[in-house]
This record gives C-alpha cells, sequence and structure tokens, in this order.
C-alpha cells in the first residue's frame, strides 16, 4: 500500500484535505476505497468536517504568514470570501470558529458575509 502508484498519487490530496489513508481490509462504511487494475489498493478515511475547518484556518495562517487575527479588515473580508466559497459556514459552529480565528465577533462575520452577498446583487 505506501509505496503504490495510486497511493503516491493521491497522498498530497489526502494530506490536504486532512484525510487519512487506510488499508482497504480496515475500510469503514464512510470510507472511500480506491482500486488500481481491478483490485482495491488504499481507502481514504475523509475527515469530520470540524477538522476540516481547523485545518483550512490553519493553512490560511500559513499563507499569510500570520495569526488571522493580526490581518486587516480587508485581508479578513477576502478570508471570509475564501471560507464561504469553501463552505466553512455550513458546518455547524462554523461563524463561531472563524470570528474566534479573525479575533471579531460573530456579528463582524456576518457583516463581511452580507455585504459580499449585496455586492453581489444578492
Amino acid at each position: 500500500m505506501a509505496g503504490h502508484p495510486l497511493t503516491l498519487a493521491v497522498g498530497p490530496l489526502v494530506d490536504a484535505i486532512g484525510a487519512e489513508l487506510v488499508r482497504p481490509e480496515r475500510a469503514g462504511p464512510d470510507d472511500v476505497v480506491l482500486s488500481w487494475e481491478g483490485r482495491e489498493v488504499v481507502a481514504v478515511r475523509l475527515p469530520q468536517l470540524s477538522d476540516s475547518l481547523d485545518r483550512i484556518l490553519a493553512a490560511l495562517e500559513r499563507g499569510h504568514g500570520m495569526p488571522l487575527a493580526q490581518l486587516d479588515r480587508k485581508e479578513k473580508q477576502r478570508v471570509v470570501r475564501s471560507l464561504e466559497a469553501r463552505g466553512a459556514f455550513a458546518v455547524r459552529h462554523g461563524v463561531e470558529t472563524v470570528a474566534a480565528a479573525l479575533g471579531v465577533s460573530r456579528f463582524t462575520v456576518y457583516n463581511y458575509l452580507n455585504r459580499e452577498n449585496a455586492a453581489k446583487g444578492g
């Protein structure tokens, strides 16, 4: 499993989304089993959505080179737009989690979202 071309190919994607590779025989009902030439090679155990949001926020911090709370208002608005596009606010407590990471109130996050939706005409 470890050195298989399929495992090597999907490894970076699995890491990026915070998933885990498991042996196909250990796959659960929610895992995605991947096959190569008709043989099950590896299964992907997807992360819980709440864990994904934490990973996304950590990646954004790394990308900005500083805690999100230290960003200026315009950059925080860009972060909120990016997170909305990725479905972050569909996760339970998503707004609260993002607000805490940005160092703003839930009300401010909702204002950023409303401002963006108004700008789109919706």
